[in-house]
């Protein structure tokens, strides 16, 4: 028989007993939460660990040691800090009261003798309440939760909390525009993380220290906290005239590391209203559907090309001087990009410095990952969504090294050596392919190659494009048939070539002949006739509009998304600006369009 008057007991003790664990797991916890920080950096990758607290006078100590230190060497030398802190402040209590007979500190004579003399604090370190032996190696002794006592200071030890490395805001900031944060986080991720955003209270503020991390202080009256608790915040007209501030805490999901805040350079200024790629956007509201895949192909236009004195007074003289400004134009190329919700974005004419400072913070922001390939003064990137794709591989390759290395490409060069002006020409280009592998996030089974190029521009060089789509498109069948053979192509990229041109009759009819025109396109000096072929069956997936790109002295069609037709569809064509939107700052790039070119957007679809 059971008896129940005992089983109760039990049970009750048993109760008693965790709630009296429980209310000792929330003091320590509180304890915990009541000790100053001592933050540790550890990384198995470097010889050093950085050890960062504050003293109790107030004194900041960044200390760089070896992680194969026994851990008696760096208590003694905190114990030597400590001490010498003290002194200080005992110094600094002396000179302050110069007329009282006071120490300042603790003395190790007794009471009446000479000037005292501060004893050194005891330092230890504590895990799990038991003193860890000194002769343990710093990279096993400085634990996340341990505990680490000076004097009676005590302090939690937080080994690698998130931190941020970096954080930078824009230098321009337009009302209506989204305002990207650059973030550089170490240990943590920006989902993790937390954000708020202040703006300077219309009465003014005093000028802020700018490009300074500061402790935030919400309190202050010149700053008023905004409802935006996002990475990122696009200010409305009512912010015109006002500086922003942003307030983040770096997470990793489960803990915090220290909040760091930053105040703007600028104040937001008004933007330039309606732009051409506004009405784009009310077909390009939501991200699309797992089965379709939305293409954006565009060349922002190279701020290395762009701030020339040729670029102001002869390609582009009817755009105003601030509208071909980079921070100005960065702001209307992210918003346009975000606003496609794409899941892919081939760029051509990426700076370098553009594709980390302001290409990166913005997309990533929005859900995606980008990678880039630098040609020469410039390059491409390549973005995909991260809900929808992982990056398996990379192919990227520059047209001359390939052709002149490669085996896929002997016969050609082989073909190409018959005629050595049009060789050397050739060899002479920087052109560079980019080719990426992704992943279906959904189905394993589903890859994707997608390539990038921008070919060479020069208007009488139509046969060295040819050259180039040759080793492109031989190149692009290695990846996509032997590495991964089967998968589908997406090849976007400017191809400066008109569909009237060699270079596209190539791409969509699969061969070239050998007397076609373009292969004289440099006059009879530089002819190098060739017959080619390539065995993919492509298409232009945006058709072949009047033009995508638009300047004072030309208009014509240059950029394509070209598709696998074995294995993809069009769903949708994202209508282009219309020409009186083209045309109303007269053309190309203008105070409402960031570049020269025209994005091309589709939406593709899995056969």
């Amino acid at each position: 028989m059971w008896r129940l008057p005992g089983i109760r007991a039990a049970l009750r003790r048993i109760r008693t007993a965790v709630e009296q664990l429980s209310r000792a797991e929330a003091e320590s916890e509180k304890a915990a939460e009541a000790m100053e920080r001592a933050v540790v950096r550890c990384v198995p990758s470097e010889p050093k660990l950085s050890l960062s607290f504050a003293l109790a006078d107030g004194s900041h100590k960044n200390m760089q040691r070896d992680q194969s230190e026994p851990l008696g060497r760096v208590l003694s030398r905190i114990a030597t800090n400590a001490l010498k802190g003290h002194a200080k402040a005992a110094a600094a209590k002396k000179s302050r009261k110069s007329r009282q007979n006071a120490s300042g500190g603790e003395s190790c004579s007794g009471p009446g003798s000479e000037p005292a003399v501060a004893c050194e604090p005891v330092v230890k370190l504590y895990y799990r309440e038991e003193a860890v032996a000194e002769d343990v190696l710093n990279v096993d002794a400085w634990q996340d939760g341990a505990v680490l006592q000076i004097g009676d200071v005590k302090y939690k030890v937080e080994r690698n909390p998130p931190a941020f490395t970096e954080l930078q805001l824009p230098r321009y900031i337009m009302a209506g525009f989204p305002v990207c944060p650059k973030l550089g986080l170490e240990f943590g991720d920006p989902a993790g993380s937390l954000f708020r955003w202040y703006k300077e209270a219309e009465s003014g503020a005093a000028e802020p220290e700018v490009g300074v991390l500061s402790p935030l202080s919400p309190s202050s009256p010149s700053w008023t906290e905004t409802e935006v608790q996002e990475r990122v915040y696009t200010p409305s007209n009512a912010d015109i005239g006002l500086r922003l501030k942003l307030h983040c805490t770096p997470g990793d999901g489960q803990r915090f590391g220290p909040s760091r805040e930053l105040e703007s350079v600028c104040r937001v200024e008004a933007g330039p209203g309606t732009c051409t790629f506004d009405h784009r956007h009310l077909y390009t509201k939501k991200v699309t559907e797992d089965a379709f895949i939305r293409t954006v192909s565009y060349n922002i236009l190279a701020d290395t090309y762009a701030q020339t004195d040729f670029s102001r007074t002869v390609l582009y003289p009817y755009c105003a001087p601030y509208a071909l400004e980079l921070d100005y134009r960065q702001n209307l190329i992210q918003k346009e990009l975000t606003g496609y919700n794409a899941d892919v974005i081939c760029l051509q004419e990426v700076d370098r410095a553009v594709f980390s400072d302001s290409l990166v913070p913005a997309l990533e922001a929005f859900g995606l990952e980008g990678v880039f390939r630098i040609k020469q003064h410039e390059g491409l990137a390549t973005f995909y969504r991260k809900s929808k794709f992982s990056l398996l591989s990379q192919h990227d390759i520059s047209f001359h090294e390939a052709l002149e290395s490669d085996p896929l490409h002997k016969e050609l060069l082989e073909k190409l050596v018959l005629y050595p002006s049009a060789r050397e020409k050739v060899l002479q280009r920087s052109s560079v392919l980019q080719v990426s592998v992704l992943q279906s996030t959904k189905d394993s089974s589903k890859r994707i190659c997608v390539a990038n190029t921008h070919l060479y521009w020069h208007p009488k060089g139509g046969y060295i494009r040819l050259i180039q789509m040759a080793v492109a498109l031989a190149h692009i069948r290695h990846v996509s048939c032997d590495l991964y053979p089967g998968i589908p192509v997406i090849f976007c990229g400017d191809f400066n070539s008109t569909p009237s041109t060699g270079m596209y009759h190539f791409v969509i009819n699969g061969s070239i002949p050998e007397d076609h025109e373009d292969w004289a396109s440099n006059g009879e000096e530089e002819r190098c006739n060739m017959s080619l072929m390539h065995f993919f069956k492509l298409k232009s997936a945006c058709g072949e509009p009047a033009y995508t790109n638009y300047v004072g002295g030309f208009h014509g069609c240059l950029d394509y998304i070209f598709i696998d037709l074995n294995a993809l569809e069009v769903e949708q064509v994202i209508p282009l600006p219309s020409h009186e939107e083209v045309t109303t700052h007269q053309a190309l790039p203008s105070v409402s369009h960031p570049s020269d070119h025209i994005a091309l957007v589709c939406d593709l679809k899995w056969k």
